[in-house]
């Protein structure tokens, strides 16, 4: 017999959905977040043989990479990405960064339709690789948002096991 897809509601079987989500960077709601990439990450496969066992291959995991995460947001006066993106390398004086600051640790929630936090994942040594300002514009398009970006490179996440199932109405 088949584990329950959701334990605590098992009256449920859709999955969670994908337009409910926050990210949260140093604590905070990232504003008219809409968009986030995929959490992905690969194992390289080292292929070997043992000596005397020509016929046999043999793959073993190698080391992990983590893909980039890109966010975007719908352009506001909401000044996270680009603060944070400054931090990275600061246009002013001879373009240092902040080593103290660059790198952050921010919490993705996936939420239930009711708005509740269902899952939770920390990225780990955070930083921004990439931040797009402003969109292209063009004045025949009435009905676009504009909308900014930042591409990240991160060290990995874990899944909080401390956020549970939130039971539904």
């Amino acid at each position: 017999m088949a584990a329950p897809t959701f334990p605590a509601n098992a009256h449920r079987y859709d999955p969670y959905r994908t337009f409910k989500f926050q990210v949260l960077i140093d604590g905070q709601p990232v504003a008219g977040l809409s968009k986030m990439s995929a959490l992905k990450k690969t194992t390289e496969a080292v292929k070997w043989r043992a000596a005397g066992d020509v016929s046999t291959e043999r793959v073993l995991p190698g080391g992990t990479s983590y893909d980039e995460v890109t966010l975007e947001q719908g352009l506001t006066h909401d000044p996270v990405f680009e603060a944070w993106a400054q931090k990275v390398n600061n246009p002013e004086g001879d373009g240092g960064m902040s080593l103290k600051e660059f790198r952050k640790d921010i919490v993705l929630n996936v939420l239930n339709l009711q708005g509740t936090v269902a899952m939770s994942y920390h990225l780990k040594r955070v930083w921004v690789s990439s931040f797009q300002a402003l969109p292209d514009f063009d004045s025949g398009s009435m009905n676009a948002v504009g909308i900014q970006s930042i591409t990240l490179q991160h060290e990995g996440w874990e899944r909080d096991t401390a956020v549970s199932e939130p039971t539904e109405s």
